[in-house]
């Protein structure tokens, strides 16, 4: 969760400012100047993008498993919740929501592996944090309206820019330049209060070369659960220069969020009497009286700054140079009963040891840095060569903004200060070589180092650092134009992150991941599959259990593998109906798991399930009318990796309704696309997450059924 590593103090706040607005400058300057040269050649080449999505992204080429999301999948789709929930029925996902609803926190599981393990990159820039690892969509509302397409590699994948990828990788390209001007308004409103207002436009090509392109959304939602409420705001600026070989792109774009706590769970007795109970923020005042403090809220804002140069060297020589920053500021604030004085650095008052108070604890960090790609193109021979460099700077601070005693506090004290700094630098080498008509040879080898250092009560005095070496190779055969096999294998190597440290596990984790798959494609059916074998030495696991703050406590497994098949495929019944079904089989397992000394021998790895269904079935009786419905099982799974009877999470099977239908016009604008959306539509009632608190289970209940309409007007 974001709050769980607010960074930096007051001192440099004015100078990041200083710094976000001359870099900001700076960067739609440079495109202002390009746009507005003298360029005697007019002519563009419109698949630019391609040079950055060629070294970040596979093909059908590359022995690597993997699922596309293009803008026309989403867009039905895309009424508010956020970017997991709308990769919901990806194989191998599992998705879930604090909140109840998709709106707010959400969270993403592949093949069992958590969102800290999953690399995120947009526009091939690491998205991770740098200290937790974790993706917070929350930072980002809405922003599946500026995406393009993403590409969800399951397993290792291929080498990119960030944390190494333990379960999945995800990279995100946001929207391309349009040649025409255009201009959108959408609106959507549903279950709980959930509404989102989007705007968006684009100048289109002006003088053939430049386009500057835009997105302001908000989002509100009161939440399926108690006070679970949100109120987001985004934006998204591109500004785009198009040249003959040349693409360049300046983007600025971000989130604020302000969101009340949600993460805290239900007990078992509390979710059958009261599925919706919420208890962050309760307290009871001097009376005697229950109350829930109406601030015990999440405030974050993040900005992000890119500038791209994608060159078309030659026809067999591209490139691509990115620099980037982004900065995020906020914190999380909640009411402490009968807190500690010492805790908080105060002395007592009189015989008072201990006091009601209101605490905030910050983050307020920098990360910027480098990334860059060159790509040599033959008709055998594909080769990338890339990196990248990045420097993370963040201090740690808490204040207490009222107590009912003071003691000798005074305002803008803080509590605890804690600075980290880490450094990130990568390159690497990937290689496709067609040996012969029918075979392919992969090969992708980085170098990584990592280097964070950090000191707090909690961490303690950490400088350490990590080199990695991640070789990957594999091989394609085209059986005939129809059937492909492929099989892969790659290293990969990955540090702890900040929690890792205060819980005194500071080991690194291998994996070693095997892939062998098949694809046939033909007029009316795609199908893919997959077995995979993924072998972990010191994999560090979920436990289950959460620290004082809410961050989920993860334990070195010395030896665990994951076992799986994974198959999807896309079947044309008719031209009006499509069907697309994926399933996941797995198992994964620790292997003689040690806890507290004791040995439990081969067990479950916690948040794994081994059955993972999802299904679309697609109904478009005419080109403007489209119906989907889609559904979702996932198997039991245990919320720790000791089979705890309490701590097992039961299997869910849920069905979602949407519905789209376009109207196109000649005069004012151009369509308008009217949108439905049903989720839950038989009302289960059912738990996607949970945590052990000791020995008892806490529970995520998700919303019953509720809906999301939309009304999008284009022109």
């Amino acid at each position: 969760m974001n709050i769980l590593f607010y960074k930096k103090s007051q001192e440099p706040r004015a100078k990041s400012q200083n710094r976000i607005t001359l870099l900001a400058s700076c960067f739609f300057l440079l495109i202002s100047i390009i746009a507005f040269s003298q360029v005697k050649d007019t002519t563009k080449v419109n698949q630019l993008d391609e040079v950055l999505v060629s070294a970040i992204r596979v093909t059908s080429k590359t022995p690597v498993s993997f699922s596309n999301l293009d803008k026309k999948e989403l867009k039905f789709r895309n009424l508010g919740q956020d970017i997991p929930v709308l990769m919901n029925y990806l194989p191998s996902v599992v998705t879930t929501s604090d909140a109840g609803n998709g709106v707010g926190y959400t969270g993403i599981r592949v093949r069992g592996s958590d969102a800290t393990r999953v690399n995120v990159t947009i526009n091939g820039i690491p998205y991770n944090d740098s200290e937790s690892h974790g993706t917070y969509w929350v930072n980002m509302p809405d922003f599946a309206s500026s995406v393009e397409s993403l590409q969800l590699q399951r397993g290792v994948g291929t080498s990119t820019n960030g944390a190494g990828a333990f379960g999945a990788s995800l990279n995100m390209l946001t929207d391309s330049y349009s040649d025409k001007a255009t201009g959108e308004i959408s609106n959507s409103f549903g279950s709980f209060n959930t509404q989102k207002h989007t705007i968006k436009f684009s100048t289109g090509l002006i003088n053939d070369h430049f386009e500057l392109a835009g997105r302001l959304s908000a989002l509100k939602s009161d939440g399926y659960i108690d006070r679970a409420k949100s109120d987001l705001k985004s934006y998204f600026l591109q500004g785009t220069y198009v040249g003959k070989t040349t693409l360049i792109k300046a983007l600025a774009f971000g989130g604020k969020e302000k969101t009340y706590q949600s993460w805290n769970g239900t007990d078992g007795a509390t979710l059958i009497s009261d599925r919706t109970f919420n208890s962050a923020g309760i307290f009871t005042d001097e009376s005697g009286n229950t109350k829930y403090y109406d601030n015990e809220t999440d405030n974050y804002q993040q900005d992000h700054y890119q500038l791209h140069w994608n060159e078309k060297v030659s026809n067999n020589w591209s490139s691509n140079l990115a620099f980037h920053y982004t900065k995020g500021k906020g914190y999380y604030e909640n009411y402490k009963e009968d807190a500690n004085f010492s805790d908080y650095g105060l002395q007592p008052v009189g015989a008072l040891t201990t006091t009601d108070l209101i605490r905030q604890k910050w983050l307020d960090n920098d990360f910027y840095g480098t990334t860059f790609s060159a790509n040599y193109t033959t008709e055998k021979l594909d080769v990338i060569f890339g990196g990248g460099y990045n420097k993370y700077e963040g201090d740690h601070f808490g204040k207490v903004i009222w107590a009912r005693f003071a003691s000798q506090s005074e305002l803008g004290d803080h509590y605890y200060d804690d600075f980290a700094v880490k450094t990130d630098g990568n390159v690497f080498a990937k290689a496709n070589y067609q040996i012969t008509g029918k075979i392919s040879l992969f090969g992708d080898l980085q170098l990584r180092n990592v280097h964070y250092k950090a000191d707090s009560p909690e961490t303690g005095s950490v400088n350490d650092n990590f080199n990695f070496f991640n070789p990957k190779a594999g091989l394609n055969f085209d059986v005939n134009a129809k059937n492909k096999l492929y099989f892969s294998y790659a290293r990969a190597n990955r540090e702890p992150n900040r929690t890792d440290y205060e819980g005194g596990n500071a080991k690194p984790e291998k994996l070693n991941d095997f892939e062998l798959g098949w694809r046939y494609v033909a007029d009316k059916l795609k199908f893919n599959s997959n077995i995979y074998y993924m072998a972990y030495k010191d994999q560090l696991i979920l436990t289950g259990k959460l620290d004082d703050v809410g961050s989920p406590i993860r334990s070195n497994s010395e030896k665990s593998y994951r076992l799986g098949l994974e198959v999807d495929a896309t079947i044309a019944v008719s031209e009006q109906f499509i069907i697309r079904p994926n399933f996941t089989l797995s198992a994964n397992k620790n292997i003689d798991l040690a806890v507290e000394g004791e040995n439990y021998g081969t067990t479950d790895i916690a948040y794994s399930p081994s059955v993972i269904v999802g299904n679309i079935l697609v109904y478009k009786p005419t080109e403007n009318f489209q119906v989907s419905w889609m559904q979702k099982f996932v198997g039991e799974q245990y919320m720790n990796n000791i089979e705890l009877p309490a701590a097992k999470l039961a299997d869910y099977f849920v069905n979602d309704l949407n519905i789209a239908y376009e109207i196109k016009l000649k005069s004012v604008f151009k369509s308008i696309i009217l949108t439905g959306l049903v989720n839950n539509v038989f009302d289960k009632k059912y738990v996607s997450n949970g945590y052990m608190w000791d020995v008892y289970p806490y529970y995520y209940p998700q919303s019953g059924i509720n809906f999301l309409a939309g009304l999008t007007l284009k022109f």
